[in-house]
């Protein structure tokens, strides 16, 4: 892809370098900018303002709750409050124009169990909705009645997000995020870091590729699935590395009555309306890391894998036709798809907000929050994030999702 013309920043020297200024990167820096001590210098570093090929602009752009891991079902409540109230926060930086509404389409969604999983999707059924989500357990005669175009026959239920679980706008999120974090003194620069100087126990400097070397007080990774390329300046490392996940907007023969979630199969394939199309994927495949700019399509994924997922789960799926398709990339973390959230213990002045593992969008608006709290207060004051940091990857310490 070709190079952005690239930019300096204004200054020699700043409080807080953000490498990545996506949507986890804009997060940050607009908690930032909410924090007591907003008056630090931010500048964001960013490949392409564009987001052409930003895993933001190339997401699904979906928020659930169904997790089994507590603290991600309270990141996502987080950010599902957010999503909600998101016009109204951002409307005293739009004067004179509607403030972004993110289209939240709140069609929940449901996850089909196998009749061999039925008891622990019964238990994270019980654990979320202890944690106030309205997560539903359906067993296949509740879904046939609620669902009548699904094959139940060898499941041994589902569970559904009757509320706060959907789709929405992943770039009105982020532009709405860079907008506010720019209109209280954060500076964005198209630029990429091709160095970072570590001296003793701290990173003192980063290097652009235009040449100029930029003092630090606070370097945070944020930089998606390049999040290794960055930590490697640093001389660290972490395991995550982008994988290609294939996306498809197909129309159908045969339309889907009633209001339709996003359907998780058994295979790991996912279908949702949009509009009078439909969006279907799957999880990223095991045929390893692609190379940082390897956004190629593979049309034979739809052919070999996701259609017949789609006909055995939704039978009257048996005349599609592909409009469009497009190829993302998740950044993954390949201990345990959960992301790194923290300081360094030994180059303590640098920050990981990397591995979300598709998840990020969803998570950024918690994960900002947080950051920016440990930055400026040294502890998370909201929520806690412990569970993510850095110390579990050179531990082999999985915190499993």
């Amino acid at each position: 892809m070709p190079a952005p013309a690239y930019v300096a920043p204004a200054r020699t020297s700043y409080d807080i370098i953000i490498i990545g200024g996506a949507v986890i990167g804009s997060s940050i820096a607009y908690w930032l900018t909410e924090q007591q001590q907003s008056g630090q210098s931010v500048l964001v570093v960013e490949r392409d303002s564009s987001y052409e090929f930003s895993s933001t602009a190339l997401s699904t752009s979906a928020i659930r709750q169904q997790y089994s891991n507590p603290i991600n079902v309270k990141i996502s409540q987080f950010g599902v409050e957010l999503i909600r109230s998101f016009a109204e926060r951002m409307a005293p930086f739009f004067p004179g124009e509607p403030a972004p509404d993110l289209g939240f389409k709140e069609y929940g969604y449901l996850y089909c169990t196998s009749p061999e999983g039925v008891d622990a999707a019964r238990a994270r059924v019980e654990m979320q909705r202890g944690l106030g989500a309205h997560t539903l357990w359906l067993d296949p005669g509740a879904l046939k009645s609620r669902f009548p175009w699904l094959n139940v026959d060898d499941l041994g239920g589902g569970s559904w997000g009757s509320q706060a679980e959907g789709w929405f706008d992943s770039m009105g999120l982020l532009m709405g995020f860079r907008r506010a974090a720019r209109a209280r003194g954060v500076e964005y620069i198209d630029n990429a870091v091709t160095g970072i100087t570590v001296a003793g126990r701290r990173a003192t400097s980063v290097t652009l590729s235009t040449g100029e070397v930029i003092a630090c007080g606070t370097v945070v990774n944020a930089a998606g699935p390049r999040a290794q390329q960055v930590s490697a300046m640093a001389g660290l490392s972490i395991p995550v590395a982008p994988f290609k996940r294939y996306s498809f907007v197909f129309s159908s023969a045969t339309p889907i009555a009633g209001r339709m979630p996003n359907v998780i199969d058994l295979s790991g394939t996912f279908v949702r309306p949009e509009g009078p199309l439909f969006l279907t994927g799957n999880t990223p495949g095991d045929n390893g890391p692609a190379d940082y700019d390897d956004f190629a399509p593979r049309h034979e994924e739809f052919e070999e894998a996701i259609w017949p997922a789609l006909w055995h789960r939704i039978p009257a799926f048996d005349a599609l036709k592909v409009q469009s398709a497009w190829t993302g990339h998740y950044e993954y973390n390949m201990l345990d798809h959960n992301g790194i959230v923290g300081f360094h213990p030994e180059v303590t002045n640098f920050m990981f907000a990397n591995g979300f593992s598709g998840h990020g969008l969803q998570q950024s608006p918690a994960v900002g929050r947080g950051v920016a709290e440990l930055i400026c207060h040294g502890t998370f004051q909201t929520l806690d994030l412990s569970p993510f940091a850095y110390e579990r990857i050179p531990a082999n310490r999985p915190f499993m999702e």
